[in-house]
């Protein structure tokens, strides 16, 4: 299993093919690919590569899935006594990138992700359709009492 250790938003995350992760906000189009050259680790089946601080050459390339909100923090501010009061709320922006490439410092390609981007879309899908056909059942169930009786 290979992966990479990569350094976007003064963050560090680990990363592998394929996989799906929320990082800072990115002002990049949806759909579009993102190359990230801050590679501070490259893992192979082999052997393992230490960067100092980073690997010169070495990229992560990853296709912005979307640009979303987090949840409200609120922020309470009071003074005591002071009759002062002050509520605010925020909300953080992320983009959520899935990674397609992780390239070596001399271009090679050491892992890459299949060409489906999403697949939680299809498991919704088929549960849903699963309860549907429960409740079909159990009308049909019903239906084969009354015509019993």
């Amino acid at each position: 299993m290979s992966f990479a250790i990569i350094e976007t938003g003064g963050k560090q995350y680990k990363v592998s093919a394929s996989k799906i992760l929320e990082i800072e906000k990115i002002d990049v189009e949806v759909g579009k690919t993102v190359k990230f050259e801050n590679v501070l680790l490259l893992n192979d089946d082999k052997n393992t590569e230490v960067g100092n601080p980073n690997i010169k050459g070495a990229s992560v390339e990853a296709k912005l899935l979307d640009n979303i909100k987090d949840r409200t923090v609120l922020v309470f501010h009071k003074r005591r006594r002071k009759h002062s009061r002050k509520k605010n709320g925020h909300r953080q922006r992320h983009s959520k990138i899935q990674i397609t490439k992780i390239l070596s410092k001399d271009g090679k390609l050491i892992a890459s992700a299949d060409s489906s981007v999403v697949k939680t879309k299809s498991k919704t899908k088929t549960t849903e359709i699963k309860a549907k056909d429960k409740k079909d059942d159990k009308k049909k169930t019903v239906a084969k009492k009354i015509l019993k009786k």
